[in-house]
Parts: C-alpha cells; structure tokens; sequence
C-alpha cells in the first residue's frame, strides 16, 4: 500500500518518473551495498589482505537475487540499519566460513555513504539530461520570439515591451548555469568513503589507503582526502543544487500560470482533449503541468533545508541527523524528476499566441509606450521635464479614455518640437525593444 504521492500508483508519473524512483529503490540500494561488498573483496584479495579463494566466494554470491529482501527488512527492523543484514546474508551464502572476510575492515556507514553516492550519481545523470533537453527546448522558442513583441511586467502591471524570446532566454540562461554547477559539484560530491569506525582505517593493519584508492577507483568514484562520515556538505550541496534548479523551473511555472489568464491568453500548456478542465466548467483550461511543478520545487526547497540541518552531526560518528538524508534525499530527487518531466512538457509542446501578445501591449492605447516618449522628448525639453509632461497626459489619457497619441499630438510644448510621425514611431513597440534581440543572441551563443 504506498502512501507517498510519488510511490502512488495513481500520482506517481505526475510527480516523479519510474526511472528515478528506481534508482532510490529498496532494490537499487541494496545493489550498491552488494557491488560495493562485491568491489571491496576484490581490491582486498587483490592487496593480498583477503584470501584470493575468499574473495571469488564472495564475488559469486553478490547478486540481488541471492538476498531475501523479506529477511532483509527483519534484520533492518531489528538491528536498525540494512547493511549488517546485507553482510549476514552474503556470509551465510559462501562455503567454509570463507564469508566472514566480507566487508573486511569496513564500518555500516562506509558502506551506506558510498551507495548513497552512487546513486546520487545515477540521478544526477538523469537531471542533467532532462536539464539539456529543457535547454535545447527554451532555445527553441528564445530563437523562434528573437523578435516577438510582448509586454514586459513590472509588480503585475505593464511595464514596457520585451519580446518572447527575451524572456525565454533569461530563463534559458539559468538553466545553463545549474547544467555547468552539476558539472562543477560531480567533482566534490562523486567521492567514496571507507574509513572504519572513527575515520581513521585502524582497522587495517596494513593496505589501508590503498584499499581505500582501489575500491574508489572499482566503483568509478574519486578517493577522499578524509573521511566524511559526519562532514555532509558534500551531501547538502545536492541539496542546494536541486533546490535552485527547482526555483527556475518554479519561475517557468508561475510566468506560464500567469500566462495563461483568461485575460492575458498570451501562452497555452500542450492541448490534449480534456486536460485542464473543470468538473463544472467546460469552458476552463487549467495550467495542468505548471500547478504540479509549482507544488513539487517548493517542497524540494524544505528538503534542501533538512539536508543543511543533517550537516549538523556530532562527533566521529552522529546519533540521528544522518537519517535525515535517508528520508529527504530520495524524495527530493524524485520530485525533481516530476518538475523536470513537467518542465520539459511544457516548453516542447507551448502554443505561443504572438497576435495576443501584441493586443495586449496595445490595450492601453500607447501608456506603455510613455518611457520611450519621455527619452524621445527628453533630447528636446529635457528629461525632467518631459517626464512631468508625459506624466500629467498619461493621467489625461486614463481620464478621458483617450488614445495617448491624440493627446500629445495636440500638446502644444511638443507640437514645436516633433510632429505626429516622429510620435509615432516612439509609440511603436517594436522600436523600443532595446537590446533584446541581441541579448538573445548572446545566450544562444554561450550554449553547448
């Protein structure tokens, strides 16, 4: 019976994907405990700590299906951790007691970290590739808008115009940084741990380090300088990542709701016949995607938090905020999964209404236009005073529900300076675009 909303038979595909919730199950986890006992009798027999006959024992039963996974839970249950359980099966498998040289030196958590660390590799694979396809989706759109106008925003009220892809090359800019942070933080994270009890592998009389390089370069991970049985930056760090990647993808969220308003009509999420209605009322085209990334980035954001919290250990060895990363660190990944599965939905199926987006930045009949009027006239009779100006006819305008243009044609202080076509070119919205265009292309340019 799940009672997780990404274990939910019915939410989970919503809220996560079936590729990332296996790679933080029962069943991939007790996997990399079996390959990291597997590659450590390997490197040990290999030193020639381990008994080579031992080793090859071992080696043949580290398989997931030589374990009782019911057995397991019991001896988790019971002991408090799966890795002694994990241990005992493996051992009770091999012939000649050869079984008790497995795990040989190594303490429960050496073993917990580095299949933690293992997975985390496998997930962050995962987001980094959903990551460049959201990338290759917002560059997509920043290329086709380069030059549609829209209106841009300021405190929900209409600012001056922007074009699509404008907007969509801030975002796209984001997402390149968070791929060159997971680029940059594999570096500090991918990293083994075999350290014994406190730390320090006094439990190796001999080939200590070299056992502690050769299983790290067995599993494909970087070798510690130190053990980080109670130092969880590293871990914590994950964390933050997921977290700021969450916020763009909450940020693409919330413009695309915001988008969407019966009375803006300037983006659609992907049309499927259904999706988005209302029980009671046909008419409504709900922002589907967007509601469930909004909902899974903020709670990825508290995990962030609970991971910083688990940095706080004490000691060698701590006594409990270790298990944070256990509860949040699964769940953080999964939900994050769902947000980049609903990001990546969004962006290469969005219907871009580019006649709305120019409606509405013309509704106000050129007050959006007033800055770019004040800059024209400012040249004239100054700055200051041509803001004043353009002010008080704004004001005019809203009053007498008139036209902008109109009023300033018929100001006589303008009327000396620039005439109704030069006032017209300074209220058309694509001669006020700024740098946009180039902006743009200066993102585009920066892609891998």
């Amino acid at each position: 019976m799940a009672a997780s909303i990404i274990d939910s038979s019915i939410f989970q595909g919503i809220f996560s994907s079936d590729e990332m919730r296996h790679v933080w199950s029962d069943e991939n986890r007790t996997s990399k405990y079996i390959d990291i006992e597997r590659a450590l009798a390997i490197v040990q027999a290999r030193l020639g700590l381990i008994p080579q006959e031992a080793a090859d024992e071992i080696v043949s039963h580290c398989h997931l299906d030589q374990i009782d996974m019911a057995r397991l839970s019991q001896q988790t249950e019971r002991i408090g951790y799966p890795i002694l359980g994990v241990v005992t099966q493996i051992n009770q498998l091999c012939r000649d007691k050869l079984g008790e040289y497995v795990h040989w030196g190594a303490t429960t958590q050496d073993i917990t970290d580095t299949a933690t660390v293992l997975q985390i590799r496998e997930a962050l694979a995962i987001v980094d590739r959903e990551l460049a396809a959201i990338s290759a989706a917002m560059a997509k759109l920043a290329k086709e808008h380069r030059d549609t106008p829209m209106i841009g925003r300021s405190n929900l009220q209409q600012a001056i115009p922007v074009t699509f892809g404008y907007k969509m090359a801030g975002l796209l800019s984001a997402i390149e940084r968070h791929r060159e942070r997971l680029a940059q933080l594999k570096e500090r994270v991918l990293v083994g741990e075999f350290a014994g009890a406190a730390g320090t592998l006094a439990s190796l009389e001999r080939g200590a380090m070299e056992t502690q390089a050769g299983l790290c370069a067995e599993l494909g991970l970087k070798q510690p300088v130190i053990a980080w049985h109670t130092i969880r930056d590293n871990i914590a760090e994950v964390g933050a990542f997921l977290g700021l990647v969450g916020g763009t993808l909450g940020k693409l969220s919330m413009d695309v709701k915001l988008m969407m308003q019966t009375e803006v009509a300037e983006v659609y999420e992907p049309y499927h016949h259904g999706r988005g209605s209302s029980s009671t009322m046909p008419q409504k085209r709900n922002p589907i995607s967007s509601c469930y990334i909004h909902a899974a980035i903020s709670v990825v954001r508290q995990h962030a938090a609970a991971l910083m919290d688990a940095m706080v250990a004490d000691h060698e060895r701590s006594t409990g905020p270790w298990e944070i990363e256990w509860i949040v660190l699964p769940e953080a990944f999964c939900l994050m999964a769902g947000a980049l599965k609903q990001s990546r939905f969004v962006l290469e199926g969005l219907q871009v209404d580019a006649q709305a987006m120019r409606r509405n930045i013309d509704m106000t009949e050129g007050l959006v236009m007033s800055e770019a009027v004040m800059m024209g006239l400012g040249t004239h009779i100054g700055r200051e005073y041509a803001h004043d100006l353009v002010y008080d006819l704004c004001r005019q305008a809203i009053a007498e529900k008139k036209p902008l243009l109109d009023l300033l044609v018929a100001h006589p202080e303008i009327a000396k300076h620039v005439d109704r076509k030069a006032l017209e070119g300074m209220l058309d919205p694509s001669n006020y675009l700024g740098q946009s265009g180039h902006m743009v292309d200066r993102v585009l340019a920066t892609l891998r």
